[in-house]
């Protein structure tokens, strides 16, 4: 239906309830002007009241459904005609209109639409009222991306015509406009031609914008529009670079100050994309002005430059500092306190962004900051000194009258300031200086807590907070002294301040003295009775502020969990009153911050394992009680305040439960409700789980039943914290409550159980196997649901491959329990046939799929475990495993598993040397099976465990007699060492010694290998009269016998501390020098040596590391007198004899990455990264990991050699296989590709790292190739999950 009009009137009626539409009678207006009567309603009433009719004059019939793109242009033409309107609230209502149909995806316009709204918002830039200025311009915006370039140039011409028009106002609008059309160009690779054409437009404007000297406005918006649009798009720049720094360089001249500082910033925003060559010339303009010795005002300047360009341009500047740096020392030594500020700032950038060409320099730069973080010429601090030689424990409330001295012109605590920053950077960048600093630069800083002005000394704080922090993470105990010795004068310092009225000096003190026990902890427990009246004075001072209670809050428990709780207890009285006071707070984060430092106490009152007669809790008990039941039953607070009343009142029943009798019933039923609410059941979970087992024993029995039935439900629940805190939590109720737990309170647990034991989650199974040994000790009416439920799920969990570890302990701890628990149905014989049963089938498989080796593994300790509960049913089971033995006809996987088994048995002794045994054992050495003979040799090795005289004769004897079965007989050998301790073993030592010995030459590499694994086992025994025969033989073996003890130091080398460390480390260099032998095969086997040390023992070749890394990094370089052809058939083909030898030392340097990284020096590591991008497919995967790996942990670095790595990287993201290629090949490619991806991921994750033109160019080589991007968003979502994980 349609209605055709050719005129009506719509009349707006204001009335004190509204507006009012009035239609003629039967008139249908069309859906297409109701935003024109919306837009009309959001007229103020007084305004339409001036004009109550409008006049729509319609020329053509209006239909109620039309095409969106007609209807479009409708609405904005009749938006259009009412921009003209001499009604500026007309004009602003249509505007307004305009941008919400532009903000809209949906919206598209033809191109008279285009060409019209274009032309009306650049004329409504001129609009008289500011407010449709304003709109006009936000409307640009979303416009960019509606129109074609045509129209998008026509934007940009009218608006930097309209930047020199002599109207200020229009200037000023004219630049918001143009910066907002910056901000919105496209950065895709569909977007970057308009974005290229419309910089190119704007910077030949920009540029004669800047040119004129006579207006200082137009110069400042030019540079200001130039800086966004090369923060942004430097990229799509680069033709212009050359003439914006020839534009930019004079600016720096301009007598107006804000004309130098915004070129300072363009510049800045230039350099990280320019070429090497405009960089360089930048850089030399700069060092021959200064040369010229500019006035002070523009030296300024200049240094302010150079250390933007520092800060952006990064490594850029390494190459140009032994031209700077003198110039910069120069001077900090003219008399200008703003000069020395930026000579300062230069500095730091300057140690931040290239730390390995400031080496030089850093003596120099160091005595510099030490010199000038004192200046303070107009103050005098002498006066002051007496004072603080006595620390006052009880008076410290006396204000110093240091900030009442002020002075406007004194700017030298901004040199002061910078200097400090200096060394900060210093602290923060050279790890390696660090225990020189101790004894230059802390004092120093020390001496500087008393700085006058309160922002440097906030900065002196940091500085030192800094170098406590490195400490820390270097982990080097040789720090550890140097920072326990300044802890008296840390406090001696700080001690008075923290009572001062300066909340930002308080806050210092505590961020520096929380540093401090987290560093050295224990290290203020002689201190305590100094720091207790400043944490007190922070919590009561009606002055302070929130954050400055929640930092005295969040130090003090620091301190209570770092030092011993008698510390404290004598503090009690004083102590509590103001953390109880703070649980009343009203703010919520004060409340929950005082809650744990109140838990931390409750622990001080009364400490685990305090005998009686010591500190009384008693008089506190009611105090802390009162507040925390207070907030433990109110339901309105914050949840962070609920769950830490919950824990809280938690420690008080687990530590002071006897003091709570009467309270105890209503403080068990509200956690039983916390129990039941979703939101804070898991903290209850904790809660119960830790009074369960308080050894005050407290009575559960009124809560139990229904917390069990709850628990219970909590065991389906996906959440998994929730899972092992319920489980935890009812073995813990299980084991110390028995008693008072019902046989059928335990069903709903029991009933959710068979489901948690499962391969799927090893640690959830573990738990729950415990939880049901548990039972099975202390409930036993609880064992024959066990039976029919549970247990099938448990041996299906020992048959699998997985199954290792904590959890295969726990099935041991479970099946013995079952044992001894003598029940008829769940009996050893039972037991021993459901976990046997699946080996002697034929296929010998479980649930449709073939049984693992782990699993006849696992099994056979599970016998063990039976047997060892049940002593009495051993000699028959040890006869039936004998017997399977001997049988033939058998299944080879019930042979197996006997054999196991009966090691497994044997390892515990109860076989003594058994004739009858060994035959058996040595008849299985001569079965033509592979894996009965592997599992005789295991076997062997268990039962000399167990009987070592009765074994080891006999098994020397026969690696002496039978070289056929000498690698079997060492595997043997190789488990008793590994199990034996050393006294028992000391006896044999010498015997075992003499013939590894003997086979150390074996030209078999395996049977090498094993000889090695022993001598490196045996040499843990007595390593003081052993390893230094290890080291003679170095010298005195062939080839093959220096490559056996090398690789047999590798296994003396133990992820856990051992008493030969000290030894090892003194003689590690020894063998390292192996690195240099002329054996291709020995050096390999030293680099894998070496590996393992960096990885479980850094601390044993951090010190070898400037040796040893040339010899390392040469062996990653391909040799081509090691590359030879081999003919096969017709085929000729490479083999690289090196590609063992380089893959041993890329895998070196990857562990050095994690263990070592403070000493490499990163830019030649980076080097050899370099290299490896190139190499053969193994060592490209590990290069990959290891670029991905320093694009996280040496940004700096990586941004430096990135425009060298990009193009290895392009190479293989591009590379494609032949056609005729057979399909490993597609997979190996494949595989290189993602790997690479992955590290181009890593990169662009790197700030800035766009900024590199070559960077830029791959990125979008990335978007626009659909294959590439593909993979980088199958990466980087795959890294997001991990992430997540």
């Amino acid at each position: 239906m349609c209605t055709c009009l050719t005129h009506f009137v719509v009349i707006l009626v204001a009335s004190t309830g509204g507006l009012h539409l009035l239609l003629p009678q039967g008139l249908f207006l069309p859906a297409a002007w109701g935003c024109l009567v919306s837009g009309a309603c959001s007229l103020r009433a007084a305004e339409l009241r001036e004009a109550p009719t409008l006049n729509f004059q319609l020329s053509k019939c209006v239909k109620t459904k039309r095409s969106n793109m007609s209807s479009v242009s409708y609405h904005i033409s009749n938006l259009l005609d009412k921009m003209t309107s001499t009604d500026k609230d007309f004009r602003f209502m249509a505007t307004n209109d305009l941008m919400l149909e532009l903000q809209k995806d949906s919206i598209k316009l033809d191109e008279d639409s285009e060409r019209k709204v274009v032309s009306m918002l650049l004329k409504l830039l001129e609009d008289k009222n500011g407010e449709v200025q304003n709109l006009a311009v936000k409307c640009l915006a979303p416009l960019v991306s509606k129109v074609k370039e045509p129209q998008v140039e026509t934007m940009v011409d009218t608006l930097c015509l309209n930047m020199t028009s002599d109207k200020e106002q229009l200037r000023d609008i004219s630049s918001m406009g143009l910066k907002t059309v910056i901000a919105e160009l496209p950065l895709s690779s569909s977007g970057l031609p308009l974005t290229a054409s419309v910089c190119k437009k704007i910077t030949s404007q920009l540029i004669g914008a800047m040119g004129k000297q006579d207006d200082v406005s137009v110069q400042l918006e030019a540079l200001d529009i130039l800086s966004d649009m090369l923060g942004r798009l430097s990229g799509a720049l680069v033709s212009f670079h050359g003439s914006l720094l020839s534009s930019l360089l004079p600016q720096l001249t301009s007598s107006r100050m804000a004309v130098r500082k915004r070129s300072i910033l363009a510049l800045g925003h230039l350099v990280p994309c320019c070429s090497p060559a405009l960089f360089s010339q930048l850089t030399q303009h700069l060092l021959t002005e200064l040369s010229k010795a500019p006035p002070t005002s523009m030296t300024r300047t200049y240094i302010q430059c150079l250390a933007t360009i520092s800060r952006q341009g990064g490594h850029r500047v390494g190459e140009h500092l032994e031209k700077l740096i003198p110039m910069v020392v120069k001077f900090t030594g003219v008399e200008d306190d703003e000069l020395r500020e930026y000579c300062f700032q230069a500095f730091e950038a300057f140690i931040r962004r290239c730390p390995k060409e400031m080496s030089p320099h850093v003596a120099t730069v160091t005595q510099l900051c030490l010199k000038f973080m004192t200046f303070d010429p107009n103050y005098n601090y002498d006066d002051n000194e007496e004072e603080e030689d006595s620390m006052d424990i009880e008076d410290g409330l006396d204000e110093e009258t240091d900030d009442e001295y002020s002075d406007d012109d004194d700017l030298s605590w901004k040199v002061r300031r910078s200097s400090i920053k200096c060394l900060e950077a210093l602290i923060s960048t050279r790890r390696d200086l660090l225990l020189s600093f101790y004894s230059s630069v802390c004092p120093a800083l020390l001496s500087r807590f008393r700085e006058r002005e309160e922002n440097v000394r906030a900065d002196v704080f940091a500085a030192f907070s800094a170098l406590l922090r490195q400490t820390r993470a270097g982990s080097g105990s040789c720090l550890m002294p140097s920072a326990c010795l300044q802890v008296p004068a840390i406090v001696k310092a700080l001690h008075k301040q923290l009572k001062e009225k300066s909340i930002k000096s308080r806050q210092g003190c505590f961020c520096l003295l929380t540093e401090l026990a987290h560093t050295v902890p224990g290290a203020l427990q002689e201190h305590i009775p100094a720091l207790i009246p400043g944490v007190i004075f922070s919590l009561t001072d009606r002055s302070t502020t929130s954050t400055m209670r929640i930092d005295a809050l969040s130090f003090f428990h620091v301190l209570l969990l770092s030092h011993p709780p008698q510390v404290f207890q004598p503090h009690m009285q004083v102590l509590l009153p103001p953390v109880v006071s703070c649980i009343e707070d009203t703010f919520y984060k004060i409340t929950s911050e005082a809650l744990l430092v109140t838990q931390q106490l409750i622990r001080v009152m009364r400490p685990q394992g305090q005998t009686a007669g010591g500190f009384d809790p008693k008089p506190f008990v009611q105090q802390v009680f009162s507040v925390t039941m207070k907030r433990l039953k109110a339901t309105d607070i914050d949840q962070e305040v609920k769950e830490r009343a919950i824990s809280c009142m938690g420690h008080m029943v687990c530590y002071l439960g006897d003091h709570l009798k009467t309270e105890l019933s209503d403080i068990l039923s509200i956690f039983l409700e916390r129990l039941k609410n979703e939101i804070t059941r898991l903290t209850a979970v904790r809660t119960i789980t830790l009074v369960s087992a308080s050894p005050l024993k407290i009575d559960l029995s009124t809560i139990l039943p229904e917390a069990l039935s709850v628990l219970g439900s909590f065991l389906r629940k996906n959440q998994r914290a929730l899972k092992l805190g319920t489980l935890a939590c009812l073995t813990a109720l299980v084991t110390h409550h028995a008693a008072s737990i019902k046989p059928a309170a335990l069903e709903p647990v029991l009933a959710e159980l068979p489901a948690l034991v499962d391969e799927s989650d090893m640690h959830v199974s573990q738990v729950s196997i415990t939880l049901l040994t548990c039972m099975c000790k202390a409930c036993s009416s609880s064992l024959a649901k066990i039976c029919s439920s549970v247990l099938p799920g448990v041996f299906r969990l020992v048959h699998s491959p997985l199954l290792q570890g904590g959890a295969l302990a726990a099935i041991l701890d479970f099946l013995q329990a079952l044992v001894q628990s003598k029940t008829s149905n769940l009996g050893f014989s039972q037991l021993m046939k459901s976990l046997t049963e699946p080996f002697h089938s034929p296929q010998s498989c479980v649930d449709g799929g073939a049984l693992h080796r782990q699993s006849y593994h696992s099994v056979a300790r599970c016998v063990a475990a039976l047997c060892s509960a049940a002593p009495k049913e051993t000699a028959a089971t040890v006869a039936g495993l004998i017997q399977q033995i001997k049988n033939t006809g058998s299944p080879e996987s019930a042979r197996v598993l006997a054999l196991l088994s009966l090691g497994e048995v044997g390892r515990s002794g109860s076989l003594g040397g058994s004739k009858e045994v060994q035959g058996v054992i040595l008849e299985a050495f001569s079965s033509t099976s592979e894996e009965v003979k592997t599992a005789s040799s295991c076997a062997l090795g268990s039962m000399a465990v167990g009987s070592l005289n009765d074994y080891l004769p006999f098994m020397l004897k026969e690696i002496s007699a039978q070289p056929r079965r000498q690698y079997l007989l060492l595997h043997s050998l190789k488990e008793v060492i590994s199990a034996c301790p050393g006294s028992s073993l000391s006896p044999h030592v010498e015997s075992i010694w003499a013939l590894l010995f003997q086979n150390c030459e074996c030209p078999e590499e395996g049977t090498r290998n094993l000889v090695a694994e022993c001598l490196g086992k045996l040499t843990l025994v007595n390593p003081a009269q052993l390893l230094p025969r290890l080291k003679q033989q170095l010298k005195a073996g062939s080839p093959l016998a220096r490559s056996t003890m090398v690789t047999a130091v590798k296994f003396t080398i133990v992820d856990h501390p051992a008493p030969i460390d000290s030894l090892l480390k003194d003689s590690i260099g020894d063998f390292l020098k192996t690195l240099q032998d002329n054996d291709i095969n020995v050096r390999r086997v030293a680099l894998v040596m070496f590996n393992s040390a960096a990885h479980n023992k850094p601390s044993l070749i951090r010190g070898l590391l400037g040796t040893v890394l040339p010899h390392l990094y040469r062996e990653t370089q391909i040799r081509k007198d090691l590359i030879r052809e081999v003919e096969m058939g017709p085929f000729k083909h490479t083999v690289d004899d090196g590609l063992d030898v380089r893959k041993a030392a890329f895998e070196c340097m990857y562990t050095l990455l994690d263990s070592c990284l403070d000493g490499l020096d990163v830019l030649q590591f980076l080097d050899h990264v370099e290299e490896g991008l190139k190499d053969h497919y193994d060592i490209r995967m590990l290069t990959f990991l290891m670029l991905a790996r320093l694009a996280s942990l040496c940004p700096a670095a990586v941004l430096q050699r990135l425009d060298r790595l990009v193009e290895p990287l392009r190479a293989t993201c591009t590379t494609k296989v032949k056609a005729g290629s057979v399909k490993q090949e597609f997979e190996k490619q494949e595989e290189l590709r993602r790997s690479a991806m992955r590290a181009v991921a890593a990169l662009l994750a790197v700030p800035e790292v766009e900024r590199s033109p070559s960077m830029a160019d791959f990125a979008n080589q990335i978007r626009s190739n659909a294959d590439m991007a593909s993979i980088y968003q199958s990466v980087t979502l795959s890294l997001q999950d991990k992430d997540r994980l």
